[in-house]
């Protein structure tokens, strides 16, 4: 079967970049596409919210929040004893790493329904909650080994205040507010054109990675390795946790990929704020350089084998 039309898009971009053309996205399309899929997914998870009780969701929120948290201390453990990172950098990766990727996971969603492969249709609620333990935990790595004091205050404001966490929840309460049928006439704007807006918004993806290659070149093979090593195993996890939580193949497929993702919104602004001494480069060559291409073409396929496998 030919890949998701959105991931040629991003080989598109990629292509691009490395035979140096000079096609770019302005910066300010690609912040308006940004927000649009922040807000397109969370109203799509608000309302099919409104069709399940929230309580009835309390264990598989935990699931998920513990899977974030287990995420991070993994990762963290692998970078210091194996890549053998400063414990700054390494919390600060780790935290990356325990964060999720909402470009991802609209990817995974466009992958499962173009193979008409159903899901938990509230799936994106995770997403939002994901965001900020993978954060948390890596900041107080970090700071559990001396590094330098934390503005806990303004930390706090940019993670649970910053764009990605203000559009995604409030795109959930809106859509768990109007509910369905209140929603109808916003499906031809953040419905239909759903998957258009991702495959543009990929295309700018793959000149960013483009511009990530030579730094990745640099960073030597034990961080690379471990960008392509702790997808599989979160992923792995992730689709194990799924199964015991209850999802469906689909849903397990779902949370087995943002397990396997790494936020390169949110958490990049977080860690530099708490965490100074540590390299943003660093963090961002593996989760742009490596990871991020890697799950939407390779790694989504993987997982949703994972969670096939664990349900049989």
């Amino acid at each position: 079967m030919l890949p998701d039309p959105v991931v040629l898009f991003f080989l598109l971009g990629l292509l691009a970049r490395l035979v140096r053309s000079d096609l770019r996205v302005p910066e300010p399309l690609y912040e308006a596409l940004s927000l649009y899929l922040l807000i397109a997914i969370g109203l799509k998870g608000g309302i099919e919210l409104a069709k399940h009780p929230l309580a009835a969701l309390a264990p598989q929120l935990a699931g998920v929040v513990a899977l974030g948290v287990a995420t991070t201390l993994v990762a963290f453990v692998a970078l210091r004893v194996l890549a053998r990172l400063a414990r700054p950098d390494a919390a600060s990766i780790a935290g990356h790493y325990g964060s999720v990727s909402v470009v991802t996971f609209a990817v995974a969603i466009s992958w499962l329904a173009s193979r008409g492969i159903a899901h938990e249709s509230y799936m994106a609620i995770f997403v939002a909650i994901l965001e900020v333990p993978g954060i948390v935990v890596g900041i107080f790595l970090a700071r559990t080994g001396g590094a330098s004091r934390v503005a806990w205050g303004t930390l706090a404001h940019e993670v649970l205040l910053g764009r990605g966490i203000v559009l995604l929840a409030g795109g959930l309460a809106i859509g768990w507010i109007a509910g369905p049928d209140g929603a109808k006439p916003l499906q031809p704007m953040f419905g239909d054109l759903f998957k258009g807006v991702l495959a543009f918004f990929l295309l700018e993806m793959g000149l960013v990675v483009g511009r990530q290659l030579g730094d990745l070149r640099r960073a030597g093979f034990l961080l690379p390795a471990f960008a392509i090593a702790a997808p599989i195993a979160f992923g792995a996890l992730g689709a194990w946790v799924g199964h015991q939580l209850g999802f469906s193949t689909g849903g397990a497929t779902v949370l087995a990929t943002l397990a396997a993702s790494a936020s390169y919104i949110a958490a990049p602004t977080a860690m530099r704020i708490a965490i100074p001494e540590a390299s943003p480069a660093l963090s961002l060559v593996a989760v742009l350089g490596v990871t991020f291409p890697f799950n939407i073409t390779l790694g989504i396929p993987l997982y949703h084998g994972m969670s096939v496998a664990f349900a049989n």
